[in-house]
């Protein structure tokens, strides 16, 4: 290698640049098949435009080249090849500077921008007299994309000549100059009533919440109850938790090119209520007024869909009638998709699994209900309308999430969102109090209030609950039979005394209703018909105790239709059933506990062959093949067995079933729970040579840990943890909320061996914090990050951690936690003296918590690490911390990146690197330390010979300050 006279670094006479060419072309070549593939495959020709586009403007691709390629048949792009078009580049950077050549530079950008003021451009070319109306409609052909409309409309403005292009470039000029004055759209007189009409329909479907139950009509307005709401990802520009409108805002984007933004949370976290509230605002026009027209669509109900639809049969026919021109309204939402929302509830209720494999393009062409909703969600149909879907996350795969702009985590009630919905509940403060003091008394209840539905049970059941003393609900189970209990002793008083009995006097509903919800989870079927009433025995009487109702959406005049009134319940009423009758096959059992993430790739279903006799019903099939969309609701069909057959609840099933088969369905349980563990633990793999044994815990580890908990027996508990030998178990990204850790901790408490417990980017809170102290004996180190826990949760922690002998690590990295924190852990690294590991990163600490943490430092010989790392400590907490650890010979790792240290802080630092003997690593990364702080730490390392490196990337240096200090200390990283 040499330097050339004009600078240029050169390899036996070529530039690097045309090294660096030859080894980019001999790459594509080698990767030829799989770039194909990356471009082809997906059945849209996005993605392949795109890159064309950027040929185009770089010059590596001509207008000839493009225009070929554009009538390629199919099959023949294989044989495409570029390699000429490198020396066009000099060419085109000879060629005069046109504004049709501009169109070529500018493609890529001029693209994004068109997409937004098709219509207005357009009419600027009308207007100049460049465009026919021919030219108009051959752009907005309906099977376009706004994308393809724009190349569209580029290419056919570069066939008319330089004063054409000239027209485009400076209307899309003036957009960006003036973005207030954006595109007006003056809708139609006829699309204007239909606003109204459709605004007035879904006001009246969503001003009142049916209270589960249909007890009572409770308006939305009264009761509704901010949820959690969390990006799936990390996004730097969020401040606070979001709100409503920003579910369809432009907030965390991902995927600015798609349209989908998926609402997940689990069953009864309240995404049907928060749609509802959504739909109703916009009618209001309170929010989301960009939108002019939005339509609402219920996966429950598209599933009773047998018909093929168009789009606008499925717009028209599925969401509100267009009184007059159809035609009209329809093509200004072709014409406008910004304008436009769709919100698909409940995608994991669909029966079909998602699937981009049917693609299509015209909205006007009719297919399947399922084919037409995966096709708007992937954008192939409608693109540029904003479409939000909700799901419980076990339902959506990565094929499905490479189409969403972004994901939103519905993680429930906060602690104060649980004491909101109860004093809205109830007016009268006086139960209000009673109800919120039992649940602080109980926090395994108060754990499980974090769920809407399961707040709004035991809200509703406040007499039981106040009522049953030291038998206060403990699992899910406890809670549905509290409501099964209230409700049936409402409908009709016990005639006979005894607690135990109410479940008698009700039996023949139980199993009326349980069948029919047997029946359904097993079809993926959640709304039922008289018949399908009618063949399971169901009579007024039974549907009169509440838990089904009359659906909305798909009953009228002639024909009634029923569900349940929250899906969960229909688990439980399944659950019962599975119990207490002996018209099932004994696979049942083992086949509902099957863990779907341990099974092989063959996702052919298996078949329960259940047969269900029964004087009105015939020999039915019913099929339990695992779809991704059912298996939810069989796992929590599984977790309500689990509960039912409990030792604490066996007497209650005694009165309505015989012994031997109440025993021999709690064998069977007992016995797929533990083979259920054995398949996860032999799955774990071998440890590499030098590390610890670690397991990564797939999500059906998580349900059974549940299933066992419901159980209530320490026996299996036990004996499943008697098996597990690991160092490490590794919970992240499982959903794990307040619920989840109280069944963790029931279970991990009976390891044999202590274990580092890892549950980053969960939502644990402090209540779960709480759920999980009766384990942290057991726990040698405890990682929390990204867990959105306060203050209060970590004063709990650290009271009991202080109590554990192998309690030593901790990690909290991205929580909410402040200055007060830091009291606790001065208390514990004062109190522990075998403790190793604090990390605090990216919290709220500043210089008054460094200062106090310090004050814990000074008499603990102990640690080992210590992360700070984007907190806001400054020089004066750096000063303290310094103070504290400089005399300190077990530190090994110190993280002060981004807290705003300056030389000072690093002056004093560096009185550490100059004593410590133990210190390896010092972050200083993203500081504003100048040369001054560097020399001090120079002058330090002098007298360390150990100490590895000190990180100093993105502080207050020049270039050249940073190459000389480089060469005089080589551990300084920049």
């Amino acid at each position: 290698m040499q330097c050339s006279e004009s600078g240029k670094i050169t390899d036996g006479g070529k530039t690097v640049r045309e090294t660096l060419n030859m080894f980019a072309q001999e790459l594509v070549m080698k990767q030829r098949a799989e770039i194909l593939h990356a471009l082809c495959s997906s059945g849209s020709a996005e993605h392949l435009e795109r890159v064309l586009d950027i040929l185009l403007a770089q010059g590596d691709l001509t207008w000839e080249d493009y225009q070929n390629i554009q009538v390629l048949p199919e099959g023949q792009g294989s044989g495409l090849s570029f390699s000429g078009c490198c020396s066009k580049i000099k060419e085109k950077e000879e060629s005069r500077c046109t504004s049709t050549q501009t169109l070529l530079t500018r493609r890529p950008s001029l693209v994004n921008k068109l997409q937004g003021c098709i219509d207005g451009t357009l009419e600027a070319l009308v207007v100049s007299g460049h465009f026919t109306s021919g030219d108009c409609d051959e752009v907005q052909l309906p099977i376009h994309t706004p994308s393809q409309q724009a190349r569209c409309l580029l290419n056919h403005v570069r066939s008319k000549g330089e004063a054409a292009a000239r027209v485009v470039l400076t209307y899309v000029q003036q957009k960006q100059e003036s973005p207030v004055n954006q595109e007006t759209v003056t809708p139609p007189k006829e699309l204007l009533k239909y606003q109204k009409k459709l605004s007035s329909s879904l006001s009246a479907q969503s001003c009142f919440l049916s209270t589960y139950g249909g007890t009572s009509n409770m308006p939305l307005d009264d009761i509704y109850t901010e949820g959690q709401l969390e990006l799936a990802h990390d996004c730097p520009d969020i401040n606070g938790p979001l709100v409503l409108e920003d579910i369809v805002s432009t907030v965390g984007t991902v995927n600015k090119d798609a349209d989908t933004v998926l609402v997940s949370g689990q069953a009864g976290s309240g995404k049907s209520t928060l749609l509802q509230r959504l739909h109703l605002l916009w009618a209001r026009r309170a929010v989301l007024q960009d939108f002019l027209l939005l339509f609402s669509f219920s996966c429950r109900r598209l599933n009773s869909e047998q018909r093929e639809l168009s789009v606008q049969e499925l717009l028209f026919q599925h969401s509100c009638w267009p009184d007059r021109e159809q035609e009209e309204i329809f093509q200004f939402i072709l014409d406008h998709p910004h304008l436009i929302l769709f919100t698909f509830d409940g995608l994991d209720e669909l029966k079909q699994s998602f699937s981009d494999e049917h693609r299509l393009c015209c909205p006007t062409q009719r297919a399947p209900v399922h084919v037409l909703l995966f096709n708007l969600i992937q954008g192939s149909l409608m693109k540029g309308v904003r479409k939000v879907v909700t799901s419980r996350p076990e339902a959506v795969g990565p094929l499905l999430k490479k189409h969403l702009c972004k994901e939103v985590l519905l993680k429930g009630f906060s602690p104060t969102g649980i004491d909101c919905f109860v004093r809205k509940h109830h007016t009268d403060p006086t139960v209000a109090a009673k109800i919120l003091g039992s649940l602080q008394a109980n926090t395994a209840l108060l754990g499980l209030c974090h769920s809407p539905v399961l707040c709004w049970i035991v809200s509703q059941c406040h007499m039981e609950l106040l009522g049953c003393g030291e038998g206060s609900p403990q699992t899910i189970t406890d809670v549905y039979l509290m409501i099964l209990q209230h409700f049936s002793q409402h409908q009709r008083p016990l005639q006979r005394n005894g607690a135990q009995i109410w479940l008698q006097e009700h039996i023949e509903t139980v199993l009326h209703l349980g069948q029919l919800a047997f029946q359904g989870i097993g079809t993926t079927c959640y709304l039922f018909s008289r018949a399908d009433l009618e063949a399971c025995g169901v009579s007024e009487n039974d549907i009169s105790m509440g838990f089904l109702i009359q659906s909305k959406d798909m009953s009228s005049t002639h024909s009634n239709h029923y569900e349940f009134l929250h899906v969960t319940m229909q688990c439980f009423f399944a659950a019962f059933y599975v119990i207490l009758t002996s018209n099932i096959d004994r696979s049942t059992i083992p086949k509902l506990f099957e863990t779907q993430d341990m099974k092989g790739t063959d996702q052919s279903s298996t078949c329960f062959g259940v047969c269900l006799t029964s004087t009105n019903l015939q020999v039915k099939t019913v099929d339990w093949g695992a779809t991704a969309a059912e298996t939810p609701n069989l796992q929590l069909t599984a977790t309500f067995v689990s509960g039912l057959l409990s030792q604490r609840h066996r007497s209650l099933l005694l009165h309505c079933c015989p012994s031997l088969l109440i025993e021999r369905k709690v064998r069977q349980v007992v016995k797929c729970l533990s083979k259920g563990m054995q398949k996860h633990f032999k799955s774990i793999p071998q440890p590499v040579e030098g590390e610890k044994k670690s397991m990564h815990a797939m999500p059906g580890f998580v349900w059974l840990i549940k299933c066992i908990y419901e159980m209530q027996e320490s026996r299996i508990a036990k004996d499943a943890m008697s098996k597990l030998e690991v160092d490490h178990l590794k919970l992240t990204y499982c959903n794990i909320g307040p619920v989840e850790c109280t069944a963790l901790s029931y279970v991990l408490q009976h390891l044999r061996n202590p274990i580092g417990l890892q549950l980053d980017n969960n939502f644990v809170g402090d209540v779960g914090v709480e759920q999980l102290l009766p384990c942290l004996h057991i726990c040698n180190s405890i990682y929390l990050r990204n867990n959105n826990i306060t203050d209060e949760g970590i004063s709990k922690l650290i009271a009991k951690g202080i109590q554990c002998e192998n309690f030593q690590k901790v990690a909290l990295f991205n929580n909410k936690l402040t200055d007060a924190c830091t009291q606790h852990f001065a208390h514990l690294l004062k109190t522990k003296q075998d403790f190793l590991s604090i990390r605090l990163g990216n919290n709220h600490i500043t210089a008054e918590g460094a200062k106090q943490l310090a004050e814990g430092l000074k008499f603990n010989h102990s640690l080992q690490y210590l992360g700070l790392w984007g907190n806001k400590i400054g020089d004066e907490g750096a000063r303290a911390l310094a103070s504290a650890l400089e005399n300190s010979q077990t530190l090994v790792w110190l993280s002060l990146v981004g807290n705003g240290v300056g030389s000072t802080g690093a002056c004093a630092l560096a009185n550490i690197i100059k004593n410590s003997t133990s210190l390896e690593g010092l972050w200083l990364t993203e500081n504003c330390i100048t040369r001054a702080g560097v020399e001090h730490l120079i002058q330090a390392l002098q007298h360390n010979t150990h100490m590895k490196s000190v990180w100093l990337r993105n502080n207050d240096l020049s270039l050249e300050e940073v190459e000389e200090m480089t060469q005089r200390e080589s551990r300084l990283i920049f």
